[in-house]
């Protein structure tokens, strides 16, 4: 009787072996037509305008390296490595906008040229995780830009526990780095946007059909996987070195939980009882979560790397084995489409791992969280698969839903666009309002002084001065229409072209000091009568420098101080002419125009919500304007 059972046996294994080889050539094909595909959707970067040849400053010392380059620092916030370089700005370029391009960096860069920082990552949070393969690109002002040759550096912020990255560094024409940023951020941003969005919806079906049947706990084993998914692509951890919450730390560290929790909801969904060895499967993870319970970061990262990363990688080779045998078994779609999945991630998964043990490390492109959508797929197919009968139910319930959405959608946009018109028109009164003041203050009162001179018969020098004067106002209006973006250094940089030929002819030299590199911090809020109350207090101080102080020299100093609440900016004007008597609430004595001059100043500093502090005596005057973290958002000098 056994002879005849081990007979048996012999064809049924012959039959699981024939059908076993074709699917093994079959997935032998996936992780070939993987890996083509990787090479395939590699984006193509502007060669041209390549800056491969830099040197690198790191840990005191100076070499020239080639780009793409790993540095040595695993962990260097202080004292970051900084490369620099040099590129051409040719002359009949000077219509064209130019921008630097930074396709892959690991954690965080900030990019300087000539000495000005245009860019710094750290302000996007989004953009520093390592797993994200965030490009950047910034617009380099024209006023930075110098024919011939132009310096770039860049400070690369590491916070471990990968070693730094910084690939090849593009400077060129905007229009032709452009194309590469935009294709870069399809495939590396928006793209895991969309699929995070999609594994989003997925959680919450999942959950759904879990509280309606609470007999099948496959269904929430996998929305807690999937929940586990978008936290970890939603979730932005605070950047070092800012402190973050441990529960962060730990919840972007659940990839191996999460691993583990769909290996255990494939069993259950083929019926097959969980082993109890099988916990052993989420120890990893929890020892993962427990060091980040108990230490804080960085330990769940270096824990991550040791241990959530290989456990990842063995669920996937357990999928894929787990698929394999539900395909001889079953021969069903479901399986091999799942079967096919796993291969796809785990060929990704392959890949990463070349390049964090820098067997590749020209390819620090991470697609593992990328290639995860072809598991999401395979988990929807094979959810499609077995509901496609009770999806047939509800397709008469499905069809008004959607007729509802839309309906909510429609209504939704016109509310949207009631809205946006509102807004849209108090913003343009208050904004006409603010030039009609700005015009009949300035220039208004300029008119009307020409006028004035013109009817008394005064000289024309004196016409032509206040003419001056006007023009000068009407520049000063029309300057502070410009969008600066929030960054108040460019509408400075105007006006200190401005203040230098003022100036000149009265043989007064203008000294100009930014102490620190940032020169002042941005304010996303900056509003244009910011700007130009703050250029007039600028204006009123060097004047009054002018006319009264006998001054020859005038120093202008700008930095950017922190007292533990934020940064902040402050503006100091100097000279070294002779002062003024002040009272005891800081004017001037007596009721000269410097006093009225000096009472203007201080209104428009606190229209800004600043700080104007005034000293004077015998070495000269020091006007200093403390700006705010924050502007205010209205006038109060509008009603």
């Amino acid at each position: 009787m056994s002879d005849l059972a081990a007979t048996a046996a012999i064809p049924r294994r012959r039959l699981r072996l024939a059908r076993l080889v074709p699917y093994l050539l079959i997935q032998a094909l996936v992780v070939i037509a993987t890996m083509l595909g990787l090479r395939l959707l590699e984006p193509r970067d502007p060669d041209d305008f390549a800056l491969n040849d830099v040197s690198l400053r790191e840990a005191g010392t100076t070499r020239p390296v080639t780009l793409p380059h790993v540095t040595a620092s695993r962990y260097s916030l202080a004292d970051p490595p900084i490369y620099s370089g040099k590129f051409a700005f040719k002359p009949d370029a000077a219509d064209t906008t130019w921008s630097v391009f930074l396709p892959r960096f690991s954690n965080g860069v900030e990019i300087a040229v000539n000495g000005v920082a245009i860019l710094d990552s750290r302000r996007d949070p989004t953009a520093n995780r390592p797993d994200r393969n965030t490009p950047e690109i910034a617009v380099i002002p024209v006023s930075l830009l110098r024919d011939g040759s132009n310096d770039i550096t860049v400070r690369l912020f590491v916070w471990g526990p990968l070693r730094g990255f910084l690939d090849t560094v593009y400077v060129g024409p905007d229009a032709a780095l452009r194309p590469a940023y935009e294709t870069r951020t399809l495939l590396f941003v928006t793209l895991p946007v969309v699929f995070s969005a999609w594994q989003s919806i997925l959680a919450v079906i999942l959950a759904i059909m879990w509280l309606m049947r609470r007999h099948e706990p496959v269904y929430g084993v996998l929305a807690t996987a999937m929940v586990l998914g978008v936290v970890q692509a939603f979730l932005t951890p605070p950047l070092p070195p800012a402190t973050s919450s441990r529960l962060a730390g730990v919840l972007l560290s659940s990839a191996p939980l999460e691993s583990a929790l769909i290996v255990v909801s494939t069993m259950l969904f083929l019926g097959w009882r969980w082993p109890r060895y099988g916990v052993l499967l989420f120890v990893p993870g929890l020892i993962v979560i427990a060091g980040g319970l108990i230490a804080g970061p960085p330990l769940p990262r270096i824990l991550f790397l040791l241990l959530g990363i290989p456990t990842v990688g063995f669920c996937l080779v357990l999928m894929a084995g787990i698929a394999a045998y539900a395909v001889l078994r079953r021969r069903d779609v479901a399986s091999f489409a799942l079967g096919c999945a796993a291969t796809i991630v785990l060929t990704c998964w392959v890949h990463d791992m070349l390049s964090v043990f820098e067997i590749m490390p020209n390819e620090r492109t991470f697609v593992s969280r990328l290639s995860y959508s072809a598991l999401l797929i395979a988990i929807g197919a094979r959810l499609t698969w077995r509901f496609a009968r009770a999806l047939n139910q509800v397709d008469s319930f499905a069809g008004q839903l959607v007729a509802r959405v839309r309906e909510a959608e429609e209504r939704l946009k016109a509310s949207f666009a009631r809205e946006e018109a509102r807004a849209r028109a108090t913003a343009l009164a208050n904004e006409r309002t603010r030039l009609m003041r700005d015009l009949h203050d300035g220039l208004g009162g300029q008119l009307i002084s020409i006028v004035a001179l013109s009817e008394r018969g005064h000289e024309g020098a004196t016409i032509t001065d206040a003419a001056r004067a006007a023009l000068k106002d009407l520049r000063l209006v029309i300057d502070s229409m410009d969008d600066i973006g929030g960054d108040l250094m460019l509408a400075l940089g105007s006006w200190r072209e401005r203040a230098a030929m003022q100036l000149r002819p009265h043989d007064i030299a203008l000294d100009w000091s930014v102490a620190t590199p940032q020169g002042l911090p941005l304010h996303p809020e900056l509003r244009p009568w910011h700007v130009i109350q703050i250029v007039r207090i600028l204006d009123e101080a060097v004047t009054n420098a002018v006319k009264h102080a006998t001054a020859r020299h005038i120093i202008v100093a700008i930095e950017t101080r922190d007292d533990g609440q934020g940064p902040y900016g402050v503006i100091s004007v100097a000279d070294d002419g002779r002062g003024f008597a002040l009272r005891d609430d800081g004017d001037a004595a007596g009721a000269s125009q410097t006093a009225r001059g000096l009472r203007n100043m201080r209104v428009r500093a606190t229209r800004c919500g600043a700080v104007l502090d005034l000293s004077s005596d015998e070495s000269g005057t020091r006007v200093r304007l403390q700006l705010p973290q924050v502007f205010p958002d209205s006038d109060p000098a509008a009603g």
